[in-house]
Formats: C-alpha cells, structure tokens, sequence
C-alpha cells in the first residue's frame, strides 16, 4: 500500500535581463518523502516582477491541482510580491484596482488570478536571495537558465533519495518536452501520485523556449536584444533624473534589476552607475528616491 506523498514547501522565483527583457521563472515543491518537482518557462519580454507572480500561480496551481488539505509554506525572495499578495490586493480590489496616487494597478490579470488561488493553507515567507538556501539557489538557477534561453534538466529526486544537497547535474532526470508542455511548464517523469495531470498552468506571456532551438543560435541574437534593453533601461533612468521624478524603493529595484532590500540597504545616497541616488523623504509606506547625473553633479561642484 502506497503512502500519499504531502507536500511541505514550494519555492518560487523569476528572473528578467534587462527589466523589460527575456525572463522566467521557477518553482521547486518539496515533498515530505524527500521527492522534489520542479517546474519553470520563459518569456521573449517580460518584466522581474511579472516573473515572479507567473511563478507563484504555477506554484499555487500545482498545490490546487494536487487536492492537498495540509498547510504549505511558499518561499519568495521577492517582498513585492509577498505585500501585494497578503496586504495590497485587498486595497486594490475595493478601489477598482487604483492605487492610492489613482493611477492603476499594474499587472492586475497576473494579481487576480493570485488573489483567487491564494488560500489559507498557503504561508507566504521571504528568504533573502542568494544567501545559500538550497530552494531559492536552485529556483534562481532555473529561473535564470530559462531567462538566458537555456533549456534546464529539470528534476524529480525519487522517494528513496535521502541527501540534503541537491544532485550533480549528471544525476539529474533530464526531462522531455512534448507539444502538450511547451507552452506552459515542463513536468518530470514519475510525478506524485496525489497529483494528476495534464495540469493547465497558466502562461500569461508567450513562451520562448523549443527544444528544436540550439543554445548556440540563440545566443547571439539573445545579447545583442539585452544590449538594447538595457539602453532603454538607461534612457528611463535619464528621464527620471532630467524630470526631477521621485519613485519608490520597488520602483527603483525594477529599475536597477535587483530585490528591493538590496535598495534599502545601501543608505542615504549612494551611486549606480551614472546616476547618484539619494533618499528624498518617506510617505507612508513607501521611502521615496531621486536620481541626480553624477557627472553633472561634479561638473557643478568644480
């Protein structure tokens, strides 16, 4: 007789390069009989922190689909999520999805479809990102392969597997695409037996990767598309700075492509890049920014 295997964690993450750029995301579900599914996709453009939300729905979707009663807990490094999810949607939803400032919510498609698979067996928890956790490190690795075009070898450790670390990449279960798959998440082999599939995980952005697409082919194209994106990048910040715009901590994590405690972190006034960012004043919640040329700044001072 056969034991229902429960699942006790999931991890998420999403990746993007160049913040719009190529992007994907991840999740790892780990099970109590040490057993290990792992999921995740790509988009051609796409933003972080749509990424992040595309893989909490597929985590969430999977949990749903399995028909668990047992409470889970989720493990995100992105904040942003965890608030909008736990505290802002609330808000949102009884103003018609404004904000406070009345400009609209942005990705509410992705933040619906969250709040209506969110439920009381979910607790959502931050872990800080690249600081060693297992989960989160493998969930970024994913996470990123698909963002730079690389198809990963997904993986399910079998029950009897009782090892801590995760396997080499030569001990992995590389998993097969197949048309059903590809253009929503790629599911190993010898899957739980609680859980049934096809399961319709839902892609709001257009997948990018095809197993007929070697790496080599792609790469090329891949850098050159990163390059303008980041000039894009560039040019928003310069706007920011020219227009005197204040923004806050998330947005300006958005920007730099990096999680917003690595923002609030840093002090005061600090530089990126060519820009010197200074902390302006708190309204609320939220700790405004300014973004100042640096090479004007010590023109001025000369």
């Amino acid at each position: 007789m056969s034991t229902q295997r429960i699942i006790q964690s999931i991890y998420t993450d999403g990746a993007c390069t160049g913040n719009p750029g190529p992007g994907g995301w991840a999740v790892v579900v780990y099970f109590n009989d040490g057993s290990i599914h792992e999921m995740g996709d790509a988009s051609r453009h796409t933003t972080n922190n749509k990424m992040e939300m595309q893989a909490a729905i597929a985590a969430l979707q999977y949990l749903e689909a399995s028909g668990q009663n047992e409470p889970i807990t989720l493990y995100t490094d992105s904040e942003y999520l965890i608030n909008c999810v736990t505290k802002w949607v609330k808000g949102w939803k009884k103003k018609g999805w404004k904000k406070s400032d009345g400009n609209p919510v942005q990705n509410q498609d992705l933040l619906e479809i969250l709040d209506e698979l969110n439920s009381r067996l979910v607790k959502w928890q931050h872990v800080r990102g690249h600081s060693g956790n297992i989960g989160n490190e493998r969930c970024d690795v994913i996470a990123r392969s698909f963002a730079s075009s690389k198809i990963p070898s997904l993986q399910q450790l079998s029950p009897g597997n009782t090892s801590q670390t995760l396997p080499n990449t030569s001990e992995v279960n590389v998993v097969k695409e197949s048309d059903s798959t590809r253009n929503s998440t790629i599911i190993p082999e010898n899957i739980p037996e609680s859980i049934t599939f096809p399961l319709e995980i839902t892609t709001m952005e257009p997948s990018t990767t095809s197993a007929t697409t070697t790496n080599d082919e792609k790469l090329p194209e891949m850098r050159v598309l990163q390059l303008r994106n980041l000039v894009e990048t560039l040019h928003i910040a310069d706007e920011i700075s020219e227009k005197g715009y204040l923004i806050t901590s998330s947005e300006l994590a958005d920007l730099m492509d990096v999680h917003a405690s690595a923002v609030t972190s840093r002090g005061d006034q600090w530089r990126w890049r060519n820009w010197i960012v200074s902390r302006v004043r708190r309204e609320g919640n939220q700790i405004l920014w300014e973004l100042e040329r640096g090479d004007q700044v010590e023109t001025d001072t000369d």
